[in-house]
């Protein structure tokens, strides 16, 4: 830096050396120096390692640049009324310095950075004669591809030995991204993998969508060529993986969610230094919602689980990854009024996410008595509760099921709902619920037992052909629950933009395909018929609901004529005695005298699916919704 402001004087006394750089620049140049040192310290310069240099580094050098130079020409003016004229830096000199000293800096660890990658690429060229490497084809030559590339052609330990792109891009064709070639179109995957001996192609592709995703897969699948993908951004964001860690395709993949932007600010108020209890811990959507609600650093959680190797499981987890946060398992049935005010009394949470419940459709057909206790009786006492400790928000994991119910289960929870809603004209605290439908990769779920079927040789069951559900991952439902709990003010149905239902059928052929194997020729898939309970075709909105938008464009709001407390306290009343009675024909004929939607068979012979004028295709075009502003 001494150097550059010694030259930059050169221009401006016409390179007349001598008694001039004595005088005047030896007496600037500490001065000088210490600005710019300075600004370089203060905005973190510093703390860069240069070999990792990158294009954020270099707008950190501009930066300290430009603070030291408008400093300098500042001083320089303020000077000018003074009679400091020996402190006085020329303009142009300090525009010439300023260019000189920062370049100078930041070519010199450029160079650094060259001089590391000249070594490290000799080291992997040794290291790949030694070590046998997968050809690959990079699908998608955007940021994601570049960051992939740049990072596998650094890694000794890759096993990857990129051979290009291909991009559907035309203006990209032919050119380069982080040294490798853009051979051309994605149409001509094919071609390319037997040119150039591709073994393995990677989808690269920025935000892929569904679609996109599942054109990439039809192509390869008749190659054939191996598949992967690179870990999605809701993958990348939450620090789950690095974009190296490459992975085969899912079936989550195919579904092609955006991911879920949150109201950070609304959660943190929501949130943060609160003590938060969250039942069901140990399930599937419970700690996934414990894992979201850690990244807002609440004081305290209690993880509230019947289930003790499942407690044991989750608390493990989460008290290996961060040791500023109470963590407390609790080992409770909901049921259990006493154990639970003793939680209350001990603890006092401020905001409860209620995610136990018992939800398997066909298992609750046979256990009639358990599901009324649980998703009932439970919520009501465990609501009740909240109400009585001055709770500010409490939060119900619903499902489409309460929908029309035609299942123990699903009339189960639409009770639920009202009770819920009903607690809301009772304490101040905020009581919501949260309704979605199924969740790819939870407990019991679906995806789970196709993959055991599929590993087990098949055959893979589906119920009907024409069946449909709407599904969305675990930290998409999890994050939306939380954003929902934020925005709620009492009362409220929400319900979470599930998108476009989609076909089981066509979800166990995917999955057949991304296992490497040929749906009906390597795994057959079998029709087992509808079990009792269940509904070809689930839906989310109940006839009547006015459905209004909120702040977040994927949570609805549905506002449901709520029962009178005289109504809620006769049908929990009449449930009750049926319970003790061990009654199983009287609840149901209890879910259909009390719930004017259900309709929950009496006999051994399930109902008939809801008439299809009844269903109307939600999400996928909101002009056609109907919704009203709020």
């Amino acid at each position: 830096m001494c150097a550059a402001f010694f030259i930059a004087y050169l221009p401006a006394i016409n390179i007349q050396l001598g008694s001039f750089y004595r005088e005047k620049a030896l007496t600037q140049v500490s001065f000088v120096v210490f600005v710019q040192f300075s600004a370089l310290f203060l905005l973190g310069a510093y703390s860069i390692i240069w070999r990792y240099i990158s294009i954020t580094d270099v707008k950190v050098f501009v930066l300290a640049a430009c603070v030291s130079g408008g400093t300098l020409v500042l001083v320089r003016f303020l000077l000018s009324f003074t009679e400091f004229d020996l402190w006085q830096v020329p303009v142009s000199v300090i525009l010439i310095d300023t260019v000189l000293a920062f370049g100078g800096l930041l070519a010199l660890r450029v160079l650094r950075r060259f001089i590391y990658e000249l070594g490290e690429h000799s080291s992997n060229i040794r290291t790949r004669r030694s070590v046998q490497r997968i050809p690959a084809l990079l699908v998608g030559a955007g940021r994601t591809g570049a960051t992939l590339a740049r990072e596998v052609a650094g890694r000794k330990d890759s096993e990857l030995d990129i051979r290009g792109f291909v991009d559907d891009d035309v203006r990209k064709k032919g050119g380069s991204v982080s040294g490798f070639k853009v051979l051309g179109h994605t149409s001509g995957i094919a071609r390319y993998v037997d040119e150039i001996g591709i073994k393995r192609v990677v989808i690269t592709l920025d935000n892929a969508s569904g679609k996109e995703v599942r054109t990439i897969i039809d192509i390869c699948s008749e190659i054939p060529v191996k598949t992967q993908i690179v870990p999605s951004l809701n993958e990348l964001a939450q620090g789950r993986v690095s974009i190296s860690r490459i992975r085969d395709v899912q079936i989550e993949d195919l579904l092609g969610r955006d991911p879920v932007i949150l109201e950070d600010q609304n959660l943190s108020e929501l949130l943060s230094g609160k003590t938060i209890m969250v039942t069901g811990a140990g399930g599937s959507i419970g700690s996934e919602l414990v894992r979201q609600i850690m990244r807002f650093q609440p004081a305290r959680i209690l993880l509230v689980e019947r289930a003790e190797f499942f407690l044991f499981e989750i608390h493990r987890e989460l008290s290996s990854i961060v040791s500023s946060i109470e963590i407390l398992p609790l080992i409770a049935d909901i049921g259990d009024e006493p154990r639970i005010r003793q939680i209350f009394e001990s603890y006092h949470p401020e905001v409860i996410f209620h995610a136990a419940a018992h939800k398997h459709v066909p298992m609750m057909e046979s256990n009639t008595i358990e599901a009324v206790k649980n998703n009932m009786i439970a919520t009501r006492t465990l609501g009740k509760l909240a109400g009585e400790f001055d709770a500010t928000h409490f939060v119900l994991v619903s499902t489409d099921k309460a929908v029309n119910p035609t299942s123990i289960m699903g009339a189960s929870k639409r009770v639920a709902e009202i009770i819920i809603q009903e607690l809301d004209q009772t304490y101040s605290t905020n009581y919501v619920a949260v309704r979605f439908g199924n969740v790819l990769g939870s407990a019991g779920s679906v995806v789970p037992i196709f993959k055991d079927q599929i590993q087990n040789g098949g055959p893979v069951t589906v119920t009907d052909p024409k069946m449909t559900r709407y599904f969305m991952t675990i930290p998409e439902a999890s994050q939306l629950v939380l954003q929902a709990g934020a925005l709620g003010n009492g009362g409220e149905i929400f319900i979470l933009d599930m998108g476009e239902p989609v076909r089981v059928l066509e979800l166990a052929e995917d999955m057949i395909r991304l296992s490497g194997l040929v749906p009906y020729e390597d795994i057959d898939i079998s029709f087992t018929g509808v079990r009792k309970g269940e509904k070809l075709f689930e839906e989310l909105e109940i006839s009547g609901e006015n459905l209004e938008k909120t702040r977040h464009p994927k949570v609805f709001i549905g506002k449901i004529a709520t029962f009178e407390k005289a109504e809620v306290a006769s049908m929990l009343s009449a449930f009750q005695t049926a319970v003790n009675e061990s009654d199983e024909t009287k609840i149901r004929s209890l879910f259909n005298q009390f719930l004017s939607e259900a309709s929950v068979y009496l006999n051994e012979t399930p109902v008939q699916p809801i008439a299809e004028t009844k269903k109307e295709k939600y999400f996928t075009q909101p002009s056609k919704l109907g919704l009203a502003e709020k």
